[in-house]
């Protein structure tokens, strides 16, 4: 049936995006750029890239001033959020920083519940003080010979990330009010956090604007994977699919760093902090497949 081979193929579309954003961390890593330098340029090497596909595709309805200054105001956010995961890759290793930053589900459930009254189920309740557990014991806080520079640190700057994530979730959401292109929005907000970037630079000592290779080659991969391929195809995807399976298959996305992250690097855990990522993998995934109705806060995965 026609219908069947329509959704087996956004499913598969929707696959390619998620193993395609699931390498964001192995690009950072392997650029070995400071925190915002990384920022800066993968929002600024993105921008040529929207420009041409937003050229391309069709003239969505036309948006007001009003909806372009909420989506360039989440970029400037998405700034702070993306150095502040990169700073916690240097601190804890891609893989580990990819999971404690998937929290973010669970603070979108809270956001969802205390901002727009959409009162999570009892599995999602459940299983959030799980993740925070799991958080806790990634840590380090318990066990011995646990992995990275400094995973106290890199945990609680993964949290900070995550709770930025959902602000700027929370602000997106209101400049894609009114039908607007996902590229448009995604160009407007791509450009606030390469402005956003240039706002963080100071706190960055090792911020700089001089290319280097292969660094920059890594960070123009990062781009054209993370904030060109995989969000457009996810934003093109997730209204087409059930939101249980849409919300099971962005798990896959730390996961499948964490692999990466082993492969590449050799990244290593305690058996702890092991024990750590499955219960946050598994509470993100429980928090995410609990969502009740078409009105609950989208849940999407970072533009890593």
């Amino acid at each position: 049936m026609p219908g069947r081979t329509s959704i087996a193929r956004h499913h598969w579309l929707l696959l390619v995006a998620v193993v395609t954003v699931s390498f964001g961390a192995i690009f950072v890593r392997l650029s070995a750029a400071s925190p915002v330098t990384v920022a800066f340029f993968r929002a600024l090497y993105a921008l040529p890239l929207l420009l041409l596909v937003r050229r391309l595709a069709a003239n969505g309805p036309a948006r007001s001033g009003r909806h372009r200054s909420f989506a360039f105001v989440a970029g400037v956010v998405l700034a702070a959020n993306n150095s502040a995961w990169h700073y916690a890759i240097e601190l804890m290793g891609a893989g580990l920083a990819t999971v404690v930053g998937s929290t973010h589900v669970v603070f979108m459930m809270g956001a969802g519940w205390l901002l727009l009254g959409q009162r999570p189920s009892g599995l999602g309740l459940t299983a959030a003080p799980v993740v925070l557990v799991g958080v806790l014991l990634i840590s380090g806080v318990v066990g011995e010979d646990v992995a990275g520079q400094d995973p106290v640190l890199g945990a609680l700057v993964g949290l900070a990330m995550a709770i930025l994530y959902v602000v700027f979730v929370l602000i997106i959401r209101h400049a894609g009010t009114g039908g607007a292109s996902p590229v448009g929005i995604l160009l407007d907000a791509t450009g606030g956090a390469a402005a956003g970037a240039l706002l963080l630079a100071p706190i960055d000592p090792a911020f700089s604007l001089t290319p280097s290779w292969p660094s920059h080659g890594w960070l123009l991969a990062l781009a054209v994977s993370a904030q060109v391929i995989g969000w457009l195809i996810i934003t093109y995807v997730l209204p087409k699919i059930e939101a249980w399976e849409s919300s099971m298959m962005l798990v896959l996305e730390p996961a499948l760093t964490v692999l990466w992250a082993f492969l590449v690097f050799a990244e290593r855990f305690s058996l702890s902090q092991f024990a750590g990522l499955v219960l946050v993998i598994g509470g993100v995934a429980v928090v995410a497949i609990s969502r009740r109705g078409p009105s609950q806060v989208q849940v999407v995965p970072p533009v890593v």
